[in-house]
This record gives structure tokens, C-alpha cells and sequence, in this order.
């Protein structure tokens, strides 16, 4: 009879970020965690609710850590939690940094827990952007709008705010479809289409590429456009309403 692999056959190690937890009986918790090498990972952290846990704290949602974990059926077992990046304080702290990052690890859980090759891309992004967030490097806002649009473009559903996302007709244009990837031409427009401002679509094409310089010197009306025009576009490819979204405040 074949005899049951031991644990340090089924023990690995990687880097992960926390994206959420809740309680297992009176001590535990199940982590969700997106790993930069292994994908979207669920495991048992025991004994993490005690006072005396060595490593309850590194635990927590948007914590970075080198973890120890050991493969299981269903849930794995984290075993050692080294911290790599403590974001998760400074997030906790501030409200509107909290609910930001509330919905930035939510999407990253719903992009991740189907397509593992594309997990170390998503960790990158998501560590580097809850990593901004913390600092306070832009406005929360900003942060979280410019990582729905990369996220998505990392998850393959790139939008275009320049050509046409249909026919590839050259732009500007003048007219915003979710569904067609973008920004459309007057002969692929779908009937109420909406027409965002200019500046709402060089801000949308800035936050996707990392131009802070026209992000950061945009105002709230153009923000709040965009902002819109991104919910719909992530709630149109994830084919979901994401929660966490609702509880984010707009100046």
C-alpha cells in the first residue's frame, strides 16, 4: 500500500499577498491568498487568532509575506509568515484608503481564481498598487481606477481610448462602449452610447499607462466620469457587480 506523502514532500514556499480571511472554528482562519508563483491559494492559518500566534499579524488582508505553506486536498496549511510588506496598517488606518483596497483585492480574487497563468502578473500589479496606496503616492481613487483598467488589461481585456476598439478606425472618438473593449468610432457606436469629455478619455488613456503627471492634475468632474466608465467596463467582463465597489468614496 502506497504510504501517504509526508509533509516536507507537499511543503512549498512563495511570496503572497492576503486578499481575504474569515474564521474557522474558535482559533483559525482560511486566508485567501494570490501567490506570486502558485496562483490563487486557500489555506488553514491555525492557531492565528490567539493573542500568543507567532504570525496572526502578517495575516491580515493587504499584508505581503514569504509564506510556508503545505499542500492539501482542499485547503493548504500555512505553516510560516515573514513579512514582506506591512501595507496592511497604514491601509486599515484611513477609510478611504481601506475601501480602495477592499475592492482592489476582490478583483484581483475574482480574476485570479480561475486563470492561474496569469497570477504572477497579478501579483506584481496588485502588491505595486497596494504598495502605492499606502504610501499615499495619488489619490486613492486614482490608484484603485488605474488598477481595475491594468488588471484587466493583464487579465486580456486591454480598452482602447485611442483608435477605434471595434474597427480600429484611427481616433480620438467620441463615444464609450464597455462591450466592444473601449472607446468606438460614429459608424460602430451602439445606439446610447455614452459620450464622455476629452479630458475623461485622456485621463482614462493616462491611468491606464501610468501617466500620473495628467492623472494627478486632473479634476473631480473628469475623475467621477471616468470612474463610472470603469465600473461598467469591469462589471461588464467580470460579469458581476463588484461590492466593494459601492463602498468607495468619490470626491
Amino acid at each position: 500500500m502506497a504510504q501517504p506523502s509526508s509533509f516536507a514532500s507537499r511543503a512549498y514556499r512563495d511570496d503572497g499577498v492576503v486578499l481575504r480571511t474569515h474564521k474557522l472554528g474558535e482559533a483559525d482562519r482560511i486566508i485567501t491568498i494570490l501567490t506570486k508563483h502558485h496562483g490563487q491559494v486557500r489555506a488553514v492559518a491555525k492557531g492565528v487568532r490567539r493573542t500568543s500566534s507567532r504570525f496572526g499579524a502578517r495575516l491580515e488582508p493587504f499584508m505581503v509575506a514569504d509564506l510556508q505553506l503545505i499542500s492539501g486536498r482542499t485547503l493548504d496549511i500555512v505553516t510560516q509568515a515573514v513579512a514582506k510588506g506591512a501595507y496592511g496598517g497604514n491601509i486599515a488606518a484611513d477609510y478611504g484608503r481601506y475601501t480602495v483596497a477592499a475592492a482592489m483585492t476582490e478583483t484581483a480574487e475574482k480574476l485570479t481564481d480561475v486563470d492561474g497563468e496569469a497570477g504572477t502578473a497579478q501579483y506584481n500589479l496588485l502588491v505595486g498598487a497596494l504598495a502605492s496606496l499606502s504610501r499615499g503616492d495619488h489619490t486613492p481613487e486614482l490608484i484603485l481606477d488605474s488598477y481595475l483598467l491594468r488588471a484587466l488589461a493583464t487579465g486580456g481585456w486591454a480598452p482602447s481610448f485611442t483608435d477605434c476598439a471595434r474597427c480600429g478606425a484611427r481616433g480620438p472618438h467620441t463615444a464609450f462602449s464597455a462591450p466592444l473593449g473601449g472607446m468606438v468610432c460614429a459608424d460602430c457606436r451602439p445606439p446610447g452610447s455614452p459620450a464622455p469629455a476629452a479630458e475623461t478619455v485622456r485621463l482614462l488613456g493616462a491611468l491606464l499607462t501610468g501617466d500620473w503627471t495628467t492623472a494627478d492634475a486632473s479634476v473631480p468632474v473628469h475623475r467621477r466620469e471616468a470612474a463610472g466608465l470603469v465600473a461598467s467596463y469591469l462589471q461588464w467582463h467580470l460579469e458581476r457587480v463588484l461590492k466593494s465597489l459601492k463602498h468607495v468614496e468619490r470626491t
